[in-house]
């Protein structure tokens, strides 16, 4: 019995161990899976990835099973064209290490047996394992990754409206496999964007972490990346509605239609039908909460955009005041450190240490009011008030040190005040938003909360920036304000006074 399918706390069950059945990359434990990446820490890890990459370069020639020897003249025309690869001896080693890993795949060869005890000998062959080749290009991803790849894409905007335009009118003509490669790349398209958009803000973590080093890095990226933020936002904002819209279109044909065509259409053999449906069902759930909802992933992404050019301009404040001297602090330092190492003798090195830091003269100690405004600048010393210097300072020269947090004074009463007059502001909204809704905004006066309500959302509509010749929305509060293309004026009466809308009719619903 293999004890790796056994678990006393599951009653004998291990719920990382294969499926009764289970072959391929399916019969693959989770140690298994685990133990693929021993390679990349072993002590000859530069010789096994050099190994796997030879496999690999036999794999782009359609050279699947290899032998030992037939490895070695890979690894030899590798070493040929790359100075960095090792030169190895015996493989075989590093192939049976490979092989109990089960990156590689072993199997027997009689084919190349000259004679009976050479067919006993078992010639051996190898083979990348599906599990070890995706183990092996996962390193390969990580040793290859770049700055390219941490960039938001806003060029792909128009090809997502185009697709799901394409998807809605597949669906309404009943065509599956049209509709089955539309929303595969939809989703492939979406999931390639959520990582690009993930790298970018980590690439932007890591460069605010190592500015303090190297802001001369900083300061060379800065004009590209405030550029491509601001491109990028500006594209989101004019396409998100109507990309929301293109999305209500497509719901428009029948969701269920559309799960069932690309379910047929999908041709993986080892999913039943149901499963596949309840796949398709998800992809195209998180694609709806992409573009349409209250909080979507593409307000989300929005917002994140704009919270990171506003970081970008408070780093870029930072090391412009950190630099307006003219010298950095680094240059300065490499210029003390080189007068020290020039200094002919180890007096002169401490007459320009004492000159430079100036550690024996009295220490001056430098305290400000508790509050500056109630002392006029005017003042004297000898006439102003007294300062506190605490003891720690004037003996050791260390601010004393904070014990805890000051007391945070609450006033729960206030509080409580501020969010009735909160909620009942919003509940106020949502009432004028659904009177906006069922009664319309033509033929009556409009109150305060209800013209409150109308202005926002005639704010978020305008704001796509959709040409008048269409349709622009904005949603709000649980309903939507529509502005369709009429002839003539339109007049909305408020209690503030006329709402006066040249070519444009309003519609909430």
């Amino acid at each position: 019995m293999d004890e790796t399918a056994v678990d006393p706390e599951t009653d004998g069950v291990n719920p990382h161990a294969p499926e009764s059945g289970a072959f391929g990359i399916d019969a693959f434990t989770l140690d298994d899976r685990m133990r693929l990446f021993h390679f990349a820490a072993a002590e000859k890890r530069h010789d096994y990835l050099w190994l796997l990459r030879a496999f690999d370069r036999g794999r782009a020639n359609y050279q699947v099973l290899l032998h030992a020897s037939q490895a070695r003249d890979l690894l030899a025309a590798l070493r040929a064209e790359h100075p960095g690869c090792p030169e190895i001896d015996d493989v075989q080693p590093l192939l049976d290490s490979l092989t109990d890993w089960r990156l590689l795949d072993r199997s027997y060869d009689g084919t190349r047996a000259a004679n009976l005890a050479e067919y006993r000998n078992r010639h051996y062959i190898y083979q990348f394992t599906q599990a070890g080749y995706r183990a092996y290009r996962a390193v390969e991803e990580v040793l290859g990754a770049g700055l390219e790849d941490a960039q938001l894409s806003r060029l792909i905007f128009p090809d997502i409206l185009a697709d799901l335009r394409a998807l809605a009118e597949a669906n309404r003509m009943g065509d599956g496999e049209e509709v089955y490669r539309k929303l595969g790349r939809l989703d492939q398209v979406l999931s390639d964007m959520a990582m690009r958009a993930a790298r970018f803000y980590l690439m932007l973590g890591d460069l605010a972490r190592t500015n303090d080093t190297r802001p001369e890095v900083f300061l060379t990226h800065k004009d590209a990346l405030l550029s491509h933020m601001r491109e990028f936002t500006a594209e989101l904002a004019r396409y998100q509605p109507m990309l929301a819209a293109a999305v209500a279109e497509v719901a428009e044909t029948g969701v269920e239609r559309l799960i069932v065509f690309a379910a047929g259409a999908d041709e993986r053999l080892f999913r039943s039908a149901a499963d596949r449906e309840d796949d398709w069902r998800q992809r195209w759930a998180g694609l709806n909460h992409w573009f349409t909802g209250v909080a979507s992933e593409a307000e989300r992404l929005q917002s994140a955009t704009v919270t990171a050019i506003a970081g970008v301009l408070a780093l870029l404040r930072r090391v412009t005041e950190a630099r307006r001297g003219g010298v950095s602090r680094e240059s300065q330092l490499r210029h003390l450190a080189q007068w020290f190492a020039s200094c002919p003798s180890e007096d002169d090195a401490h007459a320009l240490f004492q000159a430079t830091f100036d550690l024996g003269s009295p220490r001056h100690v430098a305290v400000p009011y508790e509050d500056p405004e109630l002392i006029p600048s005017r003042l004297s010393w000898w006439e102003a008030e007294p300062v506190r210097v605490a003891r720690t300072l004037v003996q050791s020269g260390r601010t004393p040190g904070l014990h805890g947090p000051g007391r945070i004074q609450r006033n729960e009463e206030q509080r409580q005040r501020l969010r009735a007059e909160q909620l009942k502001a919003q509940a106020q909204r949502r009432s004028a938003a659904a009177s906006l809704a069922s009664e319309g905004v033509y033929e009556r006066v409009l109150d305060e909360p209800e013209t409150q309500t109308l202005l926002g959302l005639l704010d978020l509509a305008l704001t796509a920036r959709v040409p008048v010749s269409r349709a622009a929305s904005g949603s709000a509060h649980g309903v939507r304000l529509t502005l369709r293309p009429c002839e003539g004026s339109t007049v909305v009466r408020t209690v503030r006074g006329r709402l006066h809308l040249d070519g444009v009719r309003l519609e909430v619903s």
